[in-house]
């Protein structure tokens, strides 16, 4: 992956307090399989703006990012760890 992955990869992780979630190391992200199917179905993910709840945008899925959600859903993975050394 490109080295702005390490940057983007939280534009994708699911927030630890819904159900089901399961206890995290640092720096390390569960991306639900659900949202990996829906956003390889759509070819977008939605950011929400940090200073407007309400204000949500659309972003198509780069060919990096498709890849990477591609081998997520064909291996079955749900959780990346980001190694910042």
């Amino acid at each position: 992956m490109p080295e702005r992955f390490r940057l983007e990869v939280v534009y994708f992780m699911t927030p630890t307090d819904r159900p089901n979630a399961p206890s995290l190391a640092a720096q390390e992200y569960w991306i639900e399989p659900a949202n990996v199917a829906q956003w390889l179905d759509d070819g977008v993910f939605s950011v929400v703006s940090p200073l407007d709840a309400e204000s949500v945008a659309e972003i198509e899925l780069t060919d990096d990012q498709e890849r990477w959600l591609e081998w997520m859903k064909r291996h079955s993975i749900d959780r990346v760890r980001i190694d910042r050394s």
